[in-house]
């Protein structure tokens, strides 16, 4: 087969999963749009293949895949969501949600868009190492990988304390 046809499976799947994940007709239980994710994480790491970054394919699948969704199902059975018990959306608090998402994508774009590696471009290495990640991730982006990590501890102290049975 010709890889293109590979790349429009792949590129097909990820999208019908990652819409799936969102809005699912079938079940509205939050473990089947974990599992839903699960398979558009497997579909990128497809396209990664593709692209002969075996190491990010890896990386995909064993700490994505592996880890990242166990901590999802983990904060999903914690939280104990019941389809008849989850909450109204608030039409305001929507709206501010919206609005607070755009202005971190606003903050992230324009700080990919203004960052500039320091001197000439090194020579990159053999393309799909783990090398060539490390210079593209920390050449230029080390200010956008620390607030990814950030933004993903504010989301655990968030479901440490939705988790919690007395709020107040």
């Amino acid at each position: 087969m010709n890889q293109d046809v590979f790349f429009y499976i792949f590129a097909a799947l990820a999208l019908l999963c990652g819409a799936l994940v969102v809005a699912n007709p079938v079940s509205r239980n939050p473990v089947t749009s974990a599992m839903f994710l699960v398979l558009t994480i497997i579909s990128l790491a497809g396209l990664f293949v593709l692209l002969h970054a075996f190491f990010l394919a890896a990386v995909q699948v064993l700490v994505y895949a592996g880890a990242v969704i166990v901590l999802f199902l983990f904060v999903i059975m914690l939280l104990d969501l019941k389809e008849e018990e989850q909450r109204k959306i608030k039409w305001i608090t929507a709206g501010l949600a919206v609005v607070a998402v755009g202005a971190m994508a606003g903050v992230m774009v324009g700080t990919i868009s203004q960052a500039h590696p320091a001197g000439a471009p090194a020579a990159v290495p053999a393309e799909g190492s783990a090398e060539a990640l490390g210079h593209l991730l920390f050449q230029g982006f080390a200010l956008p990988f620390e607030l990814v990590s950030l933004l993903l501890l504010v989301a655990i102290i968030g479901a440490v304390l939705l988790s919690k049975k007395d709020l107040r």
